[in-house]
């Protein structure tokens, strides 16, 4: 009989760096179809291609965010349960990653040149919550979907109207989302104390602003 080999400390950090290295660097194959499907490209504008370009990249950036989130509070997470929660998200949300690039290209644009910086932040912060325990690490799963709920509600109404393409997967991630949110809620997320929701909204529009432009 074989035995399994049991994973060491650096088999562990060999992981982390190869998903964070797929998520800023690569081009991760989304487990799912495109949302936005046979929706027909229609041209845009150039001022309006360039606002759906930064939306889009923005999203982008939410979805990079939300890799480092998940896996460094599923590196810590104490209950296998809530860590199969995080990854299990974290595979719906590298759809979103794979879908939000495809869109960028087809806009003739780019993702964030900060997407390292994003990506350590969000992992050093989904840490630091998992190591509070499993109740505050779902209760950050909460707050961040229902934040990224609403800016997803935002760039619906603000996307040109003609870019259906890019509203088809923004309405599918929205979707996922609030799911997302619903499953931390019933698996016994902690409320977040104030003040951490505000910082965690102020944090966000920093890096929509940053990430709209650069």
């Amino acid at each position: 009989m074989t035995t399994a080999r049991v994973q060491t400390p650096l088999d562990h950090l060999l992981t982390e760096a190869q998903r964070a290295l797929d998520t800023v660097f690569g081009n991760p194959a989304a487990a799912r179809p495109n949302p936005a499907g046979d929706t027909p490209e229609v041209v845009l504008e150039p001022t309006e291609t360039r606002h759906a370009a930064g939306l889009m990249r923005i999203n982008h950036v939410g979805e990079v965010c939300a890799q480092g989130l998940y896996f460094g509070q599923a590196a810590v997470a104490r209950d296998p349960a809530t860590r199969e929660h995080l990854l299990a998200a974290a595979q719906e949300e590298t759809d979103h990653l794979s879908w939000c690039a495809d869109r960028l290209r087809e806009l003739g644009s780019r993702p964030s040149l900060f997407n390292p910086l994003w990506y350590a932040g969000s992992y050093t912060i989904g840490t630091l919550a998992g190591l509070r325990g499993d109740g505050w690490n779902l209760g950050f799963v909460v707050e961040t979907e229902r934040q990224v709920e609403a800016h997803l509600d935002e760039h619906l109404e603000t996307l040109p109207p003609a870019d259906q393409r890019s509203r088809e997967i923004l309405k599918v991630m929205k979707v996922d989302e609030a799911r997302h949110a619903d499953h931390a809620e019933h698996a016994g997320a902690r409320k977040l104390p104030f003040p951490i929701p505000s910082v965690m909204a102020l944090a966000s529009k920093a890096m929509k602003t940053i990430a709209y432009r650069i």
